[in-house]
């Protein structure tokens, strides 16, 4: 088991700038190994820098989409072919992915001889947990979701994800939920499970105030409540329970603004959908922004809301709302109702529940919900729980049981490398 190691971070998406970033836990995390000492790379698609190469306190990054007039579903490819000139220079003792784009290294590796990490996000466990998501406590709703839900199961599993789970040497996770679906329905080895705790990287998360600059940039009175969310504009039904929530409570509230982060193929039926409840001037949409403008956009938030359940980890910008002691409304089944507690730091509710949602809305408007004591139990709780150097070394911890898995390499257990693999 060599000591230092050579690692290879594949992600579509690697934010070289902002906590609140997709992944933006990425970047803090190739930092601190290259700070212990490990050899840190990253392919990636592109960034905002438009650089194809990028080196950075002690991490090379190349960024395969600049430069190039080759399309995004070309990235997987790309991916093996920069990885293989890199490799016989020298060779990589690991390969990360992140997402499914390290596919194509995996069904190569016994060649490579290097051991395949995927993050669970590689799969399509989150399709599932969306389904979940939108079931309701009636009998023809359980009946009805559990058939969609056999029916996606079988179509990601024998479609693409049997696959990926054959060519991992581990897959990462980072809720009790996701580890027991891979055990219990994908029939993956529990040995080869391993939790990391991903999240945002602490440094100076001070609580940012309202700037009133920006409020009149976007054309929002002053005596408004804001409510945010960030969507990727790919599935309807979950903007439509959101926005019937919020169509209630501007009946009551009148002055309330919805402001909705992001762009997708969605877009111009999310716009139609709002259109056709007359919310014209009550919606905002943002489209994509910079990550330097995300914690703007928070720190002028009443509530921050993500229902979605399509994701791996925890939601960047929801913990970036904690830390900022913003109300947070999450899904049941997404990864974050694994550290929220109902009531003290946040809320949690089921998607297809507009009625619980409308409520809530209207009693943290109305103020019988201690929106100050939430939000600093939110805050407390973010600070406590994400430490950059204990993912960094609980990260380690699971690269070196990835390792073993290959059988290319052995090494002696000491106590405190029982205690990290323990962690992870």
């Amino acid at each position: 088991m060599p000591s230092q190691l050579r690692i290879c971070i594949v992600a579509a998406q690697f934010p070289i700038l902002g906590r609140a970033a997709d992944h933006g836990f990425l970047w803090p995390v190739a930092k601190g190994l290259a700070r212990q000492g490990h050899d840190v790379t990253i392919l990636s698609w592109k960034n905002p820098q438009r650089k194809r190469e990028i080196e950075q306190d002690g991490v090379k990054g190349f960024f395969l989409g600049e430069g190039t007039s080759r399309t995004k579903a070309d990235f997987p490819v790309l991916v093996n072919e920069h990885f293989a000139k890199l490799h016989r220079d020298n060779p990589f003792h690991i390969v990360h992915s992140v997402d499914n784009s390290g596919i194509e290294i995996g069904k190569l590796k016994r060649n490579y001889r290097v051991a395949m990490a995927y993050d669970v996000e590689a799969t399509r466990m989150s399709e599932i947990f969306q389904i979940l998501g939108f079931s309701q406590e009636t009998l023809s709703s359980l009946f009805s979701i559990a058939l969609l839900v056999t029916y996606r199961f079988l179509k990601t599993y024998l479609g693409s994800d049997r696959m990926l789970l054959r060519t991992a040497d581990s897959i990462f996770v980072t809720s009790p939920q996701q580890r027991l679906a891979l055990e219990r329905y994908y029939l993956y080895p529990e040995t080869k499970v391993y939790t990391v705790p991903y999240g945002i990287e602490i440094g100076d998360l001070s609580p940012r105030e309202k700037s009133e600059e920006f409020r009149k940039k976007l054309g929002i009175p002053g005596n408004s409540r804001v409510i945010l969310t960030k969507n990727n504009m790919t599935e309807l039904e979950e903007f439509q329970n959101l926005l019937k929530a919020f169509e209630r409570l501007a009946i009551k509230k009148p002055t309330s603004r919805l402001i909705i982060i992001g762009d997708g193929p969605l877009r111009k039926q999310f716009e139609f959908e709002m259109l056709n409840l007359a919310l014209g001037s009550k919606v905002i949409f943002t489209g994509e922004i910079s990550n330097v403008e995300i914690n703007d956009y928070i720190a002028l938030a009443d509530i921050f809301v993500n229902l979605s359940s399509r994701t791996s980890g925890f939601e960047p910008m929801m913990l970036e709302a904690m830390a900022q002691k913003k109300v947070i409304v999450g899904s049941e089944v997404s990864p974050i109702a694994t550290i929220v507690e109902q009531g003290q730091d946040g809320f949690l509710l089921r998607p297809a529940d507009t009625t619980s949602l409308t409520e809530l809305f209207l009693r943290v408007f109305d103020g019988s919900i201690s929106t100050e004591n939430v939000g600093e139990a939110a805050r407390n709780k973010v600070l406590n729980l994400f430490d950059t150097q204990k993912m960094v070394r609980v990260t380690i911890a699971a690269y070196k049981k990835a390792l073993l898995n290959t059988g290319l390499y052995s090494r002696k257990v000491t106590t405190n490398s029982k205690q990290e693999l323990a962690q992870a």
